[in-house]
């Protein structure tokens, strides 16, 4: 065991023993365990955020009308359509139409979530919108005409052109754009759940799970283009390509023509498409180039594998981008660019379309939700910040010398001492009800440059400021295997990084890997995973928050106060009740809410990148977490009549079965190889409590 001595020092003087419990804490000064520079990527682009008094609420669609380089459209999911000056200084937003009564936007994937002008728009007055609709649940592409050269959509004028019943309420695609022909192409998912259940991604007699194609200036309400597969019949005319999971983004080359598509993946893979007319690109029988079922062989045969495809260690969620075409990084011209939604990771992909062979190369950790990109009219590409609401530019950085690289060594961080003892400035605390680690102990600090403060927001999470530093060190059986820093960088997001211990010796891993101890394996996580778990939705810090650090320090003082006395903490404090203990004497519900708050709720609350609404924050009333007798959307698991949570049988409760499975259903999905048995049984006595719903 390395040493933890004079852990306290901040709260008590530690001073060769002298009793010093009546001195008050005081803040030790932090010259050295500061925020390093973010590391390069190795290339020379970076991500401007542009236009930054404006913020949109959860924008999936950023974009322009044809040939108009004067204005920007943003469409919230919500279901409103947005416009506004493309000038620098632009500080507001217009609204160009207003559908919320219109779209089902109760959920993580429906909303209002395509638009597209037609080529003709500046004669015609044509925009398309895609959107789900409640009850009945479908998706519905409709026209639009703007009264006034697009500064607003006249609502009365909607014709619908399309309606695709929807069975679940995830996988919706939505996106739409006019490809180089002037056809209307439409992206559909499959339909929802997990796994393809209704098998509609392989069958052509259902628009589910394909890209379709339509000629709006044709036909009543539309044609259907002469070459498309199945024009003259055996299957929807409608479709252009098929066996798609959930198309999110797809984009012209407006050199080539190529239609580039992202396709969301279930649990293993992402992949990267160049969607051909009469493509079948594979789901539900493959997920990307691996077959789905692992116990089914599947014959791929006439299935068109990816361009590229990355894991869900890089990963979950791939947002489609566009292949560059503009002329401020000539460096990068014909390179695609793409993203994943929750890790934030932007990738730029080479490709040669003879030989086949692709080359995709991380050139941002952008830390934020990556919902959409955009290309405006000059061919210059864009990345719209999902949460926060933000638009960045892709730019190239300013020649200057490479980065430093960063630390190699946790010494090197400035955070710790040659043998691990952190340094006076890293501040101690501990939590009420701890994420599980796979069995590993766990020593937490935080540390905050010299003359700033954290503030906490309404919510109860701490806010931090840039410069901060989290550290987080693991031991189990004894035997030291991590620590890990998570960083707040100058550009205002964050990210982490894994010091693997080996012998005492320390050493900064680039990517996920898995190490065996005597106590068993132990899982690294990659950078990009680190996000997964820290999302913006919930403030990124995870434990530092007041329902969480609303308990004694080791000294038997209150850690909120504490920090207040020594100047740590600034402005007004919620009122928020603190999280039981899971091995305490509270009741069973609140133990367990406690443990479902630390253990699932990062990503399942709203805005959220867990699947469908459940809301697990333990704040939430049971009857408001869309968790009792919910059917889930990510598949059923094999059990009949399955719910998320099925009061008195937590057997059938899918929350359980997550909990209980090591496979590509577990939960929580990233890093853990152990079942934790105790946290288990808290949930399944709660479950097994409950008589009915709420």
């Amino acid at each position: 065991m390395r040493p933890f001595a004079c852990l306290l020092t901040l709260l008590t003087a530690c001073d060769g023993g002298k009793d010093t419990a009546s001195v008050a804490p005081t803040r030790a000064p932090n010259p050295t365990c500061l925020a390093p520079a973010r590391p390069s990527t190795g290339v020379d682009i970076g991500l401007e955020r542009v236009w930054p008094r404006l913020s949109f609420d959860a924008p999936v669609v950023l974009t322009q009308a044809p040939g108009d380089a004067s204005r920007w459209y943003v469409v919230e999911q919500g279901g409103r359509v947005m416009v506004f000056d493309a000038a620098a200084e632009t500080t507001s937003a217009d609204e160009v139409l207003d559908l919320t009564d219109a779209v089902e936007a109760g959920y993580s994937e429906t909303g209002l979530l395509g638009m597209a002008f037609h080529p003709d728009f500046a004669e015609n007055g044509e925009v398309y919108l895609s959107y789900v609709q409640p009850d009945p649940l479908a998706s519905i592409v409709s026209r639009f005409t703007s009264p006034d050269g697009g500064a607003t959509l006249d609502p009365d004028s909607e014709e619908v052109l399309l309606t695709v019943r929807q069975p679940f309420t995830n996988h919706n695609g939505g996106h739409i754009s006019f490809g180089p022909d002037g056809y209307l192409y439409i992206g559909l998912g499959d339909g929802g759940s997990a796994g393809d259940p209704q098998e509609n991604g392989q069958n052509t007699d259902t628009l589910l799970g394909k890209m379709l194609r339509i000629d709006v200036d044709g036909g009543d309400p539309y044609a259907i283009p002469s070459d498309t597969p199945f024009a003259e019949g055996g299957g929807e005319p409608e479709i252009y390509a098929w066996g798609l999971r959930n198309p999110w983004k797809f984009s012209f080359d407006t050199a080539s023509d190529d239609l580039w598509a992202g396709d969301v993946g279930q649990d293993r893979r992402e992949e990267v498409d160049i969607v051909l007319n009469g493509g079948n690109y594979g789901w539900n029988l493959k997920e990307g180039t691996e077959c789905y079922a692992a116990d089914d062989p599947c014959d791929g045969g006439g299935l068109i594998d990816p361009v590229v495809e990355y894991s869900h260690i890089q990963g979950e969620s791939i947002t489609g981008g566009y292949v560059y075409r503009g002329a401020e990084i000539p460096a990068f011209a014909g390179t695609y660019f793409y993203a994943d939604y929750v890790s934030g990771t932007v990738w730029a992909l080479t490709w040669d379309a003879i030989t086949g062979e692709a080359d995709p190369t991380v050139v941002a950790e952008s830390g934020f939700y990556v919902s959409t990109f955009a290309q405006d009219t000059a061919g210059e590409l864009y990345l719209v910040d999902y949460l926060g609401g933000g638009i960045r530019k892709l730019v190239a950085t300013t020649p200057g010398g490479e980065a430093a690289p960063f630390p190699a060594t946790l010494e090197e961080t400035g955070c710790f001492d040659a043998d691990g003892t952190p340094v006076d400035a890293l501040v101690p605390y501990t939590v009420n009800s701890p994420f599980w680690s796979d069995g590993a102990e766990k020593s937490r600090w935080f540390a905050i440059p010299d003359g700033t403060t954290v503030t906490v927001d309404e919510t109860g999470d701490f806010v931090f400021p840039i410069g901060t530093v989290l550290a987080k060190h693991f031991t189990r059986g004894g035997e030291d295997m991590e620590t890990r820093l998570f960083v707040r960088h100058e550009d205002g997001e964050w990210a982490g990084y894994s010091y693997a211990w080996d012998g005492g010796a320390t050493s900064l891993l680039a990517s996920t890997e898995v190490r065996t101890f005597e106590s068993g394996d132990w899982v690294y996580p990659s950078r990009a995973q680190c996000l997964q778990c820290h999302t913006g939705a919930a403030g990124r810090s995870l434990g530092l928050e007041v329902s969480q650090v609303d308990r004694p320090a080791e000294d038997g003082a209150n850690q909120l106060a504490l920090w207040e006395t020594m100047g740590l903490l600034s402005g007004e404090i919620p009122a928020i009740t603190a999280l039981p203990s899971p091995s305490g004497d509270a009741p069973v519900e609140d133990r367990a809410r406690a443990y479902l708050h630390a253990n699932c709720s990062n990503c399942h609350r709203p805005e959220g990148t867990g699947q469908g609404p459940a809301d697990m924050r333990a704040t939430t009333p049971l009857s408001d977490t869309n968790l009792c007798a919910q059917a889930p959307q990510e598949g059923d698991l094999g059990v009949d009549g399955a719910v998320l949570l099925d009061p008195g049988r937590p057997e059938t409760s899918i929350l359980s079965l997550r909990m209980h499975t090591l496979d590509a259903n577990r939960m929580p999905e990233v890093g853990s190889r152990v079942v934790d048995e105790a946290g288990v049984a808290l949930v399944d006595a709660w479950i097994g409590g409950l008589t009915a719903c709420p």
